[in-house]
């Protein structure tokens, strides 16, 4: 035992194998994060909406607490191991990050672990979650002076610097306004449009 554990340890230790951990260690937080997130979620959501059995209940936390996790460990393993390629796809020099490396390796996970097959309300919701953020972040980019890196579309955008202020100041209240209120207008007449757990917290409130 004592051979093995210095062997594994001999293993973590040593440098040339930094690159390829950090990819089985990006799928275990993935799965772990994934975990967190999902069983609680799940066993409110369940718990309160859905008229079902226990037993049948506690197996379908279980099953998006699973999914959810294999989900963001695929994805990060995918993400992480074509980084890898990706800065050693240069063999003749040293490694180095692209500028689209992550974009691409984006791509390609989201596409591998969440594009492709059926689209179950999991994935869906994790989907839309980053669908989200990412609109919110070029919303603010596109008021924003370019900063070091370089990044920033606020140069681009053709309009006074106070409409520039405005907007900023704006965007999140229009956003929210129109959110709400076109997901109550889909409620009201298009229901079958929304995942089934809106229409339950709608149908609830």
């Amino acid at each position: 035992m004592d051979s093995l554990k210095g062997a594994v340890n001999q293993i973590i230790c040593d440098p040339h194998n930094a690159e390829i951990l950090a990819v089985l260690k990006a799928a275990r937080n993935g799965a772990v994060y994934g975990a967190k997130v999902r069983f609680p979620h799940a066993l409110v959501m369940i718990f309160l909406f859905r008229s079902d059995t226990t037993r049948n209940k506690i197996r379908l936390i279980f099953k998006a607490t699973r999914t959810h996790a294999r989900n963001l460990a695929s994805f990060a393993l995918v993400y992480k191991a074509s980084m890898l390629l990706l800065h050693h796809k240069n063999l003749s020099s040293k490694p180095r990050e692209g500028r689209y490396d992550t974009f691409l390796a984006g791509l390609l996970g989201g596409y591998a672990v969440f594009g492709r097959g059926s689209q179950s309300s999991v994935n869906q919701q994790i989907v839309i979650y980053v669908f989200a953020r990412v609109v919110l972040a070029v919303a603010k980019l596109s008021v924003q002076q370019p900063q070091d890196r370089g990044y920033g579309m606020g140069r681009v955008m053709i309009m006074p610097e106070g409409w520039k202020k405005g907007v900023a100041k704006n965007a999140w209240p229009v956003f929210a306004a129109v959110c709400w209120g076109a997901v109550m207008w889909l409620y009201r007449w298009h229901p079958e449009t929304l995942q089934p757990s809106m229409r339950s917290s709608m149908k609830y409130m």
